[in-house]
């Protein structure tokens, strides 16, 4: 591993990690400025970031129908995550503009699945303990796959996922991460609309209307999230996700708030509010579990949770004066922050809650808690104006792979197919948290350990002044994607059982 990084991811890291830290489709040509990143999740819900209206989310050939439209293709945590560089000028970004917007685009609401990830493998307090280093060190190897990435286009002059991987692989097989990237982005629409369903139908509770999950997403479907996908110009849509951005920051100090005031307990205020199944509950299961086969389920959320990759050609070659040096301060940095956050709620989460720890940890507080139906309101408008531009990318996605010509007609048609599908699907899964699970352990491993360390060995076989270091470090990349391969095939089968 490169040691001036190691050195400075690990030094962010550790002393971020811990549980009482506070938080302060193969691109064509028309797509090469399209390099987004769709929230989950879940990384996400909160996190697609800035886009710049000047770039990407003005489709010209609207209204020529002999024209190809324009696609663009984003990915989740979540995930991900776009970089705007129009306020900066010209020049490029700083290191501390991609650093807020790696964060941004890394931590969402996909963080907020955590607390049942780690109840998937324990039930007594002790159980943080092992997620926090489990957190620690999964957000560490996503780090070094994503510096990886941004290293093969400094040594290869691209700018581009598709591009890095023709260069280094092979042009013929760049159908790989593409369809790996399509397919993510399906998965965080589908995760969107799972929790957008359950939000909803708390929000309606609040003010007393009793509602359930099929009819509140079939309407919100097709009154909110249609009319915005249908959107020829998205650009006006950018900027709420700073709103999900600011709303987990929120939530994550609500969480704290209700954690340290035991408002949850039997005795709290509202400890009676929720069914039996919502309600706090520990057993005897702490940090010995994560040494059984369900640990895989957490550590594919882990997956989903830290997904920003796609993106690293992005963050590398808008970084303003760019070197390997400052690009690995971005990545380090902000991982390191991330890794804070989603150690901070994962935990308290768990020790509130425990073995009751909902897919969506925001079930498990009563429709009253005012604290809590403020994050609510967040998560439900980043949500609602942040999926038409995760959909945009799978939609995008899916019309290359099936080489559907781009017209007006055809592209209206495949918006309302694939959301009908989406939605459909969201209707039928009981658990978001199965879907990072499953994502994580199948496209994620793919896209954070496996595919940069091929590109990675691919880039020093062709480089003439390889170093003796960066040749062995070829052993260490290709060990990680190994491991990345194991923790895949062990989630997938978990992931699968707990339906």
């Amino acid at each position: 591993m490169n040691l001036r990084f190691a050195a400075l991811l690990l030094s962010a890291s550790l002393p971020l990690a811990s549980p009482f830290s506070t938080p302060s489709v193969p691109l064509s040509s028309s797509q090469t400025n399209t390099l987004l990143r769709s929230p989950l999740p879940f990384a996400s819900p909160t996190d697609i970031s800035t886009v710049s209206p000047k770039t990407t989310l003005v489709r010209n050939n609207i209204g020529n129908h002999n024209k190809p439209l324009n696609r663009h293709v984003l990915h989740m945590a979540s995930d991900a995550a776009a970089v705007s560089t129009e306020d900066a000028g010209n020049e490029g970004a700083s290191v501390t503009q991609l650093i807020f917007n790696l964060v941004k685009g890394i931590v969402g609401a996909g963080v907020l699945s955590l607390p049942a990830g780690i109840a998937a493998f324990a039930n007594a307090p002790g159980g943080v303990i092992p997620a926090v280093s489990l957190i620690a060190i999964i957000g560490s190897l996503s780090a070094y796959g994503f510096a990886l990435i941004g290293r093969c286009c400094a040594y290869t002059n691209t700018k581009s996922y598709r591009d890095a991987w023709s260069a280094t692989v092979s042009k013929s097989s760049s159908w790989l991460p593409a369809s790996a990237v399509t397919f993510k982005t399906v998965a965080a629409c589908l995760s969107y609309s799972m929790i957008l369903g359950d939000t909803f139908v708390s929000l309606l509770s609040t003010i007393g209307i009793a509602s359930t999950k099929v009819p509140v997403t079939l309407g919100l479907t097709g009154v909110c999230l249609l009319p915005l996908c249908l959107m020829k110009n998205l650009s006006s849509l950018a900027p709420f996700s700073l709103v999900g951005s600011l709303g987990m920051i929120y939530t994550a100090l609500a969480m704290v708030v209700r954690y340290l005031g035991k408002a949850y307990s039997a005795t709290g205020a509202f400890g009676a509010d929720n069914a039996v199944a919502l309600r706090p509950k520990f057993g005897t299961v702490g940090a010995q579990g994560a040494f059984t086969p369900s640990a895989a389920i957490f550590i594919s959320m882990l997956s989903t949770a830290f997904m920003a990759h796609f993106n690293a050609p992005k963050f590398y070659n808008e970084l303003k004066d760019k070197t390997l040096p400052k690009y690995y301060k971005v990545v380090s940095t902000s991982f390191a922050i991330s890794i804070s956050l989603f150690a901070l709620v994962a935990s308290v989460g768990f020790l509130t809650f425990g073995a009751s720890s909902n897919g969506l940890i925001l079930n498990n507080y009563s429709t009253r808690d005012s604290l809590m139906n403020l994050s609510r309101i967040a998560v439900a408008v980043s949500l609602v104006f942040s999926y038409p531009l995760a959909f945009v990318g799978a939609r995008d996605g899916v019309s290359d792979l099936l080489k559907i010509k781009g017209t007006e007609k055809t592209q209206n048609v495949l918006t309302v197919a694939l959301l009908s599908a989406i939605t459909g699907i969201a209707l039928v899964l009981p658990d978001v948290s199965f879907v990072m699970a499953l994502a994580g352990a199948t496209l994620g491993n793919g896209l954070i350990y496996i595919f940069p360390a091929l590109m990675y060995r691919g880039a020093i076989k062709k480089k003439p002044d390889a170093t003796k270091g960066e040749k062995r470090e070829v052993k260490f990349a290709l060990g990680s994607a190994a491991a990345g391969i194991v923790m895949g095939i062990l989630g997938t089968k978990m992931a699968l059982g707990s339906l």
